[in-house]
């Protein structure tokens, strides 16, 4: 594979700036912005649970949280979400269950964008919508993509290690 393609494949996957992906029409941002409400939290508060009614979609605006999941009795930490991230994309756009649970690792404070603004935003411009889930699609491709890289540095190391 040349060097350019792979950059380019990797800039495909890259989180896209809030402001592009919230761009919208004057009246979409003023609903948008006056159903905005503020979230303000302590160290190892749960802000919600997985499988728990999503509430709306979540801005990041201070502090660091981290994702945890349980699958087949194993709790899984799934990364952290830091100021700018948007969290809970999946919740958001599909089944309004979150997918896993979200715990401060320090103080700070988040926006919510509630389920029935979003709805509305999203009738009012559907290319809302649209930006929102391929951010979504990026998401997972990022996650699989640092899924895959640690389990190719642990192949490697334990590669290393039968040599040895």
């Amino acid at each position: 594979m040349q060097p350019e393609a792979r950059f380019a494949r990797v800039d495909a996957v890259e989180a896209h700036p809030v402001s592009e992906l919230l761009a919208c029409p004057p009246e979409t941002g003023i609903l948008l912005t006056a159903s905005a409400q503020t979230i303000s939290f302590d160290f190892g508060q749960t802000i919600f649970r997985q499988s728990s009614l999503c509430e709306g979609l979540y801005l990041v605006v201070s502090g660091q949280l981290q994702r945890r999941t349980e699958r087949l009795n194993t709790r899984i930490v799934l990364g952290t979400a830091r100021p700018g991230d948007l969290v809970e994309l999946a919740a958001a756009l599909g089944d309004y269950h979150h997918t896993f649970s979200l715990i401060a690792q320090t103080p700070g404070s988040m926006l919510l964008l509630p389920i029935g603004c979003l709805q509305q935003a999203f009738q009012g411009y559907p290319p809302l919508r649209m930006r929102l889930l391929e951010e979504l699609a990026r998401e997972v491709s990022r996650g699989y993509r640092s899924s895959s890289l640690s389990k190719v540095g642990r192949t490697r190391r334990s590669a290393r290690a039968n040599v040895a």
